[in-house]
């Protein structure tokens, strides 16, 4: 039987709640595997596991009562080894890497941050910012409108003015929040948003980078800024060295 993995943790993390269920129809049961002083929070593996609504809260729900009670390094959905000798096994050979992370990422969340242009907003923001725009967008207007020259260079004009737009507003969010946060991780490009980017927080402090969320939002008007969190720190388990051959876990703590 394959085992599911949620996060690796100390193995003297507290207790799950007895019976909890994870992944599966029926809900197969979270148990934790024991080697050293790390510890894995798995479930047998169902077959033909898919990324469907019902598993993926579970998945999130086991992540949220296992961070509420301490440090985790959690796993993306989907991460399976082949059975639980394979997962003790990668626990052993990265002991000194595991924890040092849960040393590092303990009492910490992260925030993702997403933003896009609105774009009726952030034209009115170009053009006042360029005489060159609003110069040559009268002088069609005044001419009735341009000729068909005319108005492709004028659009060509404007779509790179937003393009670098994109660019200067994606590094002012990060400049504004960086501050409050202790470490910052670039999403993959995201169709549609300009900002995709992580933020570890400490828990502490959390209120204080939410408030500058909150300014943020406010100062870059032409913005729409959208926040996911507090999450388990998913971007900041950063991977070890190669494990053994056949290991097929999801990548967040370095199985693969």
């Amino acid at each position: 039987m394959s085992t599911y993995v949620y996060a690796i943790t100390a193995s003297s993390h507290p207790s799950l709640p007895d019976g909890m269920g994870g992944v599966g129809e029926p809900p197969q049961q979270v148990r934790i595997l024991n080697e050293g002083d790390l510890a894995a929070i798995v479930s047998d593996a169902p077959e033909g596991l898919r990324p469907k609504r019902r598993d993926l809260l579970a998945h999130q729900n086991v992540l949220a009562e296992a961070g509420a009670a301490g440090c985790v390094l959690p796993m993306r959905f989907g991460s399976v080894a082949p059975d639980d000798g394979t997962v003790t096994g990668v626990l052993a050979e990265r002991a000194t890497h595991y924890n040092e992370r849960l040393q590092a990422l303990d009492g910490k969340v992260e925030y993702n941050v997403k933003a896009t242009h609105v774009e009726e907003a952030v034209l009115h923001r170009v053009m006042a910012e360029s005489p060159e725009l609003r110069a040559l967008a009268e002088a069609n207007r005044t001419s009735g409108g341009g000729s068909y020259d005319d108005k492709i260079r004028l659009g060509e004009l404007v779509a790179a003015a937003v393009k670098d737009k994109e660019a200067e507003d994606a590094a002012e969010v990060q400049r504004l929040l960086a501050p409050f946060t202790d470490a910052v991780s670039v999403g993959p490009d995201s169709t549609g948003w300009l900002v995709n980017v992580s933020f570890l927080v400490d828990r502490g402090t959390a209120e204080d980078f939410v408030t500058a969320v909150e300014r943020t939002r406010k100062s870059l008007a032409h913005l729409e800024l959208r926040v996911n969190g507090p999450l388990p720190p998913y971007s900041f388990v950063e991977p070890g060295p190669a494990e053994p051959a056949g290991t097929t876990v999801g990548t967040d703590a370095g199985m693969e």
